[in-house]
């Protein structure tokens, strides 16, 4: 699929934040830990809900949508020999698919993940968290070969505040019975949405949302749940920064706020103009929602380095946006993106569009604006937040811009173009 273009356009009017892609995925793996009837509420159609739905498939799991609803019901007995590996290896999610996965099976192999290209990315942490409950993890060619022989309580303490890492040690402490600590966990939204769902499934968990997790494992679960996914920050995010570089007045309903403050005060200090108001929560009872309304700005550089670090500081998967958002601001920005290996270098490409960027290493970039986007003919980058500044800047660039071999945005955002359309932008799939 290819997006086209006619950028150059003022955007107007009101966008419904949409689920979360992240909190999504990861309530799918941890469905797999309950016997009973899961149903996920105002799940996301994208691709990476896709790729996790053939593989629950493929294990002998029943998943039938009704309308945005997930209906998931398990098997007595699931079948690793079945696995669909051609969906597996599409999504990094599939590793967080081992920490329910240990309660079924003593010894088992799971494809390696796949995703966005973002250069190397560790699995040690996955590893070495799971390996004090007694789990054996071996990173082979194509597979993770999985084994223990009993499972423990355990203190875990993480080398970093991952998300998937934490939502692995989550899995594997909810189905051991006894009281597991995990140190130095994420408390990002999609960790905060699996510990919900928990939660709701009776497992006892103190610290949401603190770097310590307190997790009181129970034996069994088989009940039957309804629980709804959240909004998504980095999907509010694509639309604060398609705002700010088309210079439009619009309003964001229902914004995660507290995954944003970050990020709108960076912006703030770069004199960007906004308003909170509506207070309210999500269907979770856990996340925090506001509407935020953008105005037409004229912004300066952010006079510090821009990074991200863990919540509750500025998202990692919002860092990309201030790229692009730093081709219409007066100065030079610095954008450190620390943890990837190759994601600052996709940053140039918005050079096509006419941007003037100076990568310094494979981490840090500095673009300098304003710049007058042009229109051109870009393939997209095979990572996903990468690809979607592209498209942000496609909108503001005048004339007929072409973004081909956009899976990488259906990945993670739904029903993008006519969302985009609602708001007045000249675009159209093909």
């Amino acid at each position: 699929m290819n997006f086209i273009i006619e950028g150059g356009k003022t955007l107007s009017g009101t966008v419904e934040t949409s689920r979360s892609k992240n909190g999504a995925v990861a309530l799918l793996a941890a469905s797999l830990l309950n016997r009973g009837t899961t149903t996920l509420r105002n799940v996301p159609k994208i691709e990476e809900v896709n790729r996790l739905i053939e593989v629950l498939r493929s294990l002998g799991v029943s998943v039938e949508w009704h309308g945005a609803d997930v209906v998931i019901e398990p098997p007595e007995e699931l079948s690793l020999d079945t696995i669909d590996r051609a969906a597996a290896m599409k999504t990094r999610s599939i590793i967080m698919f081992i920490g329910s996965l240990i309660h079924r099976f003593p010894s088992f192999d799971i494809p390696q993940s796949g995703g966005c290209t973002l250069g190397l990315r560790s699995v040690r942490q996955h590893l070495w968290a799971l390996e004090r409950f007694g789990v054996s993890i071996d990173a082979l060619t194509d597979n993770f070969h999985v084994e223990h022989r009993t499972l423990a309580p355990a203190e875990v303490v993480l080398y970093e505040a991952s998300d998937t890492a934490t939502i692995n040690a989550l899995l594997a402490a909810a189905l051991i019975p006894g009281t597991s600590l995990i140190k130095y966990a994420s408390a990002n939204y999609q960790v905060q949405e699996v510990c919900g769902f928990l939660r709701a499934l009776g497992v006892g968990i103190e610290g949401i949302g603190t770097p310590t997790l307190t997790v009181e494992g129970i034996s069994d679960i088989n009940t039957d749940i309804s629980y709804s996914v959240a909004q998504d920050p980095t999907d509010a995010m694509f639309f604060i920064a398609a705002a700010v570089v088309t210079k439009s007045t619009i309003t964001i309903s229902a914004a995660p706020i507290e995954f944003l403050e970050v990020e709108l005060f960076v912006l703030g200090k770069m004199g960007l103009r906004y308003s909170l108001d509506n207070p309210r929560t999500s269907d979770n009872g856990i996340t925090k929602l506001v509407d935020l309304h953008l105005e037409p700005s004229e912004l300066t550089a952010f006079p510090e380095k821009i990074h991200a670090r863990p919540y509750p500081a500025l998202n990692i998967d919002n860092l990309p946006f201030f790229a692009v958002i730093a081709t219409v601001t007066n100065g030079t920005t610095l954008i450190h993106d620390w943890s990837y290996e190759k994601r600052a270098i996709y940053y140039t490409d918005l050079d096509r569009l006419g941007a003037r960027t100076t990568l310094h290493d494979p981490h840090r970039i500095s673009i300098e604006g304003p710049t007058h986007l042009k229109a051109a003919e870009v393939i997209c980058p095979p990572a996903l937040r990468p690809a979607t500044i592209i498209l942000v800047g496609m909108l503001a660039a005048k004339g007929r811009s072409t973004l081909r071999n956009v899976y990488s945005i259906n990945r993670g955002y739904e029903d993008i173009v006519h969302r985009l359309q609602e708001l007045g932008a000249d675009i159209e799939a093909s």
